[in-house]
């Protein structure tokens, strides 16, 4: 199969991934406990002005009728108004997504940077105290909630020491990095520990390979052998366990963003949770869904690029 071919097929497989979520979003957005047109109303809602609102929203009609209205907006890139902001949707989202996207995008680079040299150093001090250390160091963010980590960071950082805001995202592109950082190593830490660890034992394992000591017979120099034939082999196994990791950041946007007052889409999904949000429920966990599922291509992709043999 060329690798045209096999991206096509990627692409295809989604198709699926979207519908089934589609109809599960709309089903469990309506499980959700207690009546929006009442929290709307409040408690000086009559039954009159109740069964208006849902005729207005279309809450009236049946579970179908619904799920089609909502079916073909959504196959427009229409979500309707938003029931708790009185705004559309869709601008609700783009104002929000671009958020938490740099959120998570920082995390990433920032957990990349301290995992690979470290990897590095702890799989060629293998059992030694670096290593002993490195591991030591990294299990205590891998196994620390990230809502305590968080309000540690902003107590010391921002409470204390007053270098970093305590939350808010800035106007402009160096406040967006600026404010957005501790929440970003908030994510970032947890992730690098995964990735240290997976990247350690890759490096491991593909060192004891037929491959590397023909190199070290050529007699090519011990950094040359780690960047050109270790690495690129190693790093197939730790872009996958990247790429599953997206879902695990967006789900930790959620709490980060909360702690530190980001006014990103994970906290917008919290604050419609609350209101019985319907139109931003399912457009944001669809939204979600596109963006782990175009993170999983990625992923595939780079892998191809790694290791050819992958797109055959």
């Amino acid at each position: 199969m060329s690798r045209g071919g096999w991206l096509l097929g990627r692409l295809v497989q989604i198709i699926p991934t979207f519908l089934l979520i589609g109809v599960a979003v709309f089903v469990l957005a309506r499980l959700l406990p207690g009546d929006v047109v009442s929290a709307m109303l409040g408690d000086r809602g009559t039954d009159a002005a109740i069964a208006n609102l849902k005729h207005q929203l279309g809450l009236d009609r049946s579970i179908l009728a619904q799920f089609a209205t909502f079916a073909a907006a959504a196959l427009h890139g229409h979500f309707g108004m938003s029931l708790a902001f009185q705004i559309p949707v869709t601008r609700l989202i783009a104002e929000r997504l671009p958020v938490t996207l740099m959120l998570t995008g920082m995390a990433v680079v920032i957990a990349v940077v301290l995992a690979l040299p470290l990897a590095f150093v702890a799989a060629t001090k293998a059992n030694r105290w670096p290593d002993l250390l490195i591991r030591a160091v990294f299990q205590v963010g891998l196994s620390s909630p990230i809502f305590y980590v968080g309000l540690v960071l902003l107590t010391v950082f921002a409470a204390w020491l007053r270098v970093f805001p305590v939350g808010g995202y800035g106007a402009t592109l160096g406040d967006h990095l600026y404010h957005l950082f501790l929440p970003a190593l908030t994510l970032a830490l947890s992730l690098s520990a995964i990735i240290m660890r997976n990247l350690r034992a890759s490096i491991l394992q593909v060192l004891e390979a037929e491959y590397v000591d023909f190199a070290r017979a050529k007699g090519l120099r011990g950094r040359v052998i780690l960047l050109r034939h270790v690495l690129r082999n190693a790093l197939i196994a730790t872009v996958t366990l990247l790429g599953l990791q997206v879902g695990s950041l967006l789900g930790g946007a959620v709490i980060t963003e909360s702690v530190f007052a980001v006014p990103g889409v994970g906290r917008l999904m919290v604050d419609s949770i609350f209101a019985r949000d319907y139109p931003v429920i399912q457009a944001l966990t669809l939204v979600l869904a596109i963006l782990v599922s175009l993170a999983f291509l990625v992923t595939d992709i780079v892998q191809m690029w790694l290791d050819p043999r992958i797109g055959r």
